[in-house]
């Protein structure tokens, strides 16, 4: 695991972050690269330079960080650290909710991250839902959003043909 150096100009922003598992049977425990998808995706937000916050952190908790929120899905596992530190820093120059997104043939699907500027955090009295879609639904409702189109690999499984598909694809 490496940390960011806190006097590099280069370092991402400050952050906190969740792996959001809840809701998501028990996909997100299987195996890629022989590794459960919830810790790829907690390492791949820890290389990010995120701050982990686990289910037991209350909201206020925190929005007394006062730092930009990650939200990460487990069944996007393999999405590259690069793409997380640059969404957080997107949402931290624009005030915009950034969403992590693919382009297909049905349209746009969010995938993940979605990440919360500190002035998102502090307007909410808590987080509505770990429905990634629900919940960009309900930001958009109030806050500015932009999209960004993850790398292929950032993709979301939904089964486990997709996480077979997944790992061959991402097999360095």
């Amino acid at each position: 695991m490496s940390f960011p150096d806190p006097y590099d100009e280069d370092a991402p922003p400050p952050a906190l972050g969740t792996v959001v598992d809840e809701g998501r049977g028990s996909l997100p425990y299987a195996l890629i690269h022989g590794e459960s998808l919830v810790a790829c995706a907690s390492w791949a937000l820890g290389d990010a330079g995120v701050t982990l916050v686990d289910y037991s952190t209350t909201w206020a908790g925190i929005r007394d960080g006062q730092e930009p929120y990650v939200l990460h899905d487990a069944l996007c596992p393999m999405t590259p650290a690069t793409f997380l530190s640059a969404c957080v820093a997107r949402a931290v120059d624009t005030g915009s909710v950034v969403v992590g997104c693919s382009i297909g043939p049905a349209g746009r699907v969010v995938t993940s991250p979605i990440v919360l500027p500190a002035s998102v955090v502090a307007a909410l009295s808590e987080l509505p839902t770990y429905d990634f879609e629900l919940l960009v639904q309900q930001l958009s409702e109030r806050f500015p959003l932009e999209y960004a189109e993850s790398p292929a690999v950032g993709r979301r499984v939904v089964s486990v043909p997709d996480l077979a598909a997944l790992e061959a694809e991402s097999t360095p």
